[in-house]
């Protein structure tokens, strides 16, 4: 059992950035595809960005408009998400999750992704 744990949540002003990680432990995620999603009150969980098994391949929400970058470092068993030009619509809590397979083929939080971390709250100020 992998366990995914997110970090670098916070306050944030409009147009300001931050850059959230998410590191695993108990299993490597090297062979997994990987991805953001996040959860505003009273929202559905929506996909924000994901990224295949060895980098290659990054996908995006459509709201993202070039905003965001998601990475990930094998090696340190993590995935990042690079936000900038952070909008109060942005606001919400954000989870890692590892997809079963290698490749990114759903941006549905549906039985394709089967670990989430518990989520770190991000919240932008307009």
């Amino acid at each position: 059992q992998v366990q995914l744990v997110e970090s670098g949540g916070g306050l944030v002003q409009s147009g300001g950035s931050l850059g959230l990680s998410c590191a695993a432990s108990g299993r490597t995620i090297s062979v997994h595809a990987m991805a953001w999603f996040r959860q505003a009150l009273g929202k559905e969980r929506e996909f924000v960005a994901g990224i295949n098994w060895n980098g290659d391949s990054t996908y995006y929400g459509d709201f993202v408009e070039g905003r965001f970058t998601i990475a990930r470092d094998n090696a340190r068993n993590s995935v990042f998400l690079q936000m900038n030009s952070l909008k109060p619509e942005d606001t919400a809590v954000y989870y890692c999750s590892r997809g079963k397979g290698s490749e990114i083929v759903s941006t549905s939080p549906g039985d394709y992704y089967d670990s989430w971390g518990q989520g770190t709250q991000v919240t932008v100020s307009s």
